[in-house]
């Protein structure tokens, strides 16, 4: 299938977000469609599938103008779509979450539970994952989650699979298979549009690249032909001397310590602690326990034991409202569904730990407050038509940073980030890593969980690796490498 866009513009009230794009699928490769968060990548494909409509521009596949009125009608002529916002229905079974509108039905009208059953092992087994077919989706980790979605996707029998973000959420071991996956498709013709962030994976999978700045097209070239600085040049506009930028802070005294904490069947006798002005890095397996640690320090689950200190004296922390008031932030890996409250306007969002900060003789000081927003925005540079824009307008990147505005504005004394940059793209990664150096320069300790091994030894002091439910190991950040990380991942010494 043969996929042109010509011209595409789209606004959204006095916001245009595309002013003439230009785009070309061809049969049998792999695409990547790059660019800033808010660039207009997701809208561009959004509008192909029929969940928006163009204001202006032409849609040819295989030569035929085609508009579709739905993701449905797009879905049923070959084009599926893995967005990079989960769209798992929880307390639906991973079987139902699989064939939810698409059900198969016996001859008497009644669901073919044998049938469906038989189609999803197959899928599972192609993509090498193991989950019980009957437990409830919800009950999945957000990287499996992803995978079901994966899986959901492959069964449309498409010609043409969109994937938004998607390994944001996978293990190593689940991206070389979905790889694995996306070279067989293309060997059978199924073309694929590839969005990401992940730089390594662009060059490694993807024939073609077309990079996209401030609602235009900037360029569509072979992968083969381009390197890492000249992509980057091209989505910010400017150059990025460093993908890191370097640290100067010289760690302090012991802010906050964790002994002996643990939570059955989760994680066991974890032990560490973080200086002032120091970032710790927490590595690990999807499903090692490193972010089911963090969640029952700070409150979201329980503890079964294990003592907590802050600045040396022993705290207590059953309830989230008990972090934030002694000055501990936590930005989740889901900001979906923990991290933010989509219908609040983005202003709402960013003072909610702090509300109480604009009080004034009991009522909201709407100026000192609309000042914080309009600061934070400015810093962070959320790409919002306002302060008031409803959160869930905004694209993924840009609803990361709020999630992490947010935080910053309680002045923590320390902040937890789980996957920080999860869907955000390399400008605004560096602008989060300048922000976490800054934090650390005034004393804050972070403790951040990644994936991403580049950026956990590219950002840590320290680097603690998680591997079944229990710290396998220490590695200072001049000593660390990739190999030395995933070996005691991997449960290695």
């Amino acid at each position: 299938m043969n996929i042109r866009m010509k011209g595409i513009h789209k606004t959204f009230g006095t916001n245009r977000v595309l002013s003439g794009v230009d785009f070309e699928l061809l049969e049998g490769e792999v695409h990547a469609l790059m660019g800033e968060n808010g660039a207009g990548k997701s809208t561009l494909m959004n509008i192909l599938t029929g969940l928006h409509r163009k204001d202006e521009g032409i849609i040819f596949i295989d030569g035929k103008e085609v508009n579709f009125s739905s993701p449905s009608a797009a879905e049923q002529y070959g084009i599926a779509f893995i967005h990079q916002e989960l769209n798992i229905w929880p307390d639906l079974s991973v079987l139902e979450n699989l064939f939810l509108g698409k059900e198969i039905t016996t001859g008497w009208g009644f669901l073919n539970n044998r049938n469906m059953k038989a189609i999803a092992q197959e899928q599972m087994r192609m993509l090498s994952l193991t989950l019980p077919l009957d437990q409830p989706a919800g009950a999945c980790s957000v990287g499996q989650q992803q995978m079901i979605e994966i899986a959901k996707a492959l069964m449309t029998d498409a010609k043409v699979i969109i994937m938004d973000e998607p390994t944001a959420a996978l293990t190593e071991r689940e991206i070389r298979k979905l790889f694995e996956v996306i070279a067989s498709l293309k060997k059978t013709g199924v073309s694929i549009v590839y969005i990401s962030h992940r730089m390594e994976e662009i060059f490694e999978i993807c024939d073609r690249i077309t990079i996209m700045r401030d609602g235009i097209t900037v360029d569509t070239r072979e992968v083969s032909l381009t390197h890492f600085d000249d992509v980057v040049k091209k989505m910010v506009g400017r150059e990025l001397t460093d993908r890191f930028p370097q640290r100067h802070t010289i760690p302090g005294e012991i802010v906050f310590e964790v002994k002996d904490a643990s939570r059955s069947g989760v994680f066991h006798r974890a032990s560490f602690s973080v200086r002032a002005g120091e970032i710790l890095g927490i590595s690990g397996l999807m499903g090692s326990g490193r972010t089911e640690m963090m969640r029952a320090i700070y409150g979201l689950d329980p503890l079964d034991e294990g003592e907590i200190r802050l600045n040396g004296a022993k705290v207590t922390i059953k309830h989230p409202y008990e972090a934030v008031k002694l000055g501990i932030g936590f930005i989740t890996e889901d900001r979906k569904d923990e991290g933010l409250v989509l219908d609040f306007s983005v202003r709402e969002n960013m003072v909610l730990p702090s509300l109480f900060s604009f009080e004034d003789k009991g009522l909201i000081n709407e100026r000192k407050e609309k000042d914080y927003v309009d600061l934070l925005i400015s810093r962070l540079t959320v790409k919002t038509e306002s302060s008031e824009t409803p959160v869930r307008n905004l694209s993924g990147g840009n609803q990361q940073k709020v999630v992490i505005a947010k935080w910053v504005g309680i002045g923590p004394k320390v902040l937890i980030l789980d996957e920080p940059t999860r869907g955000v793209d390399v400008g605004a990664k560096r602008e989060i890593y300048q922000l976490m150096n800054e934090l650390t320069e005034k004393g804050v300790a972070i403790i951040m969980v990644s994936s991403e091994l580049p950026e956990v030894i590219g950002m840590s002091d320290r680097i603690l690796v998680v591997h079944e439910g229990r710290i396998a190991g220490e590695v200072t950040g001049h000593e660390a490498t990739q190999e030395k990380i995933m070996t005691y991942a991997t449960g290695g010494q």
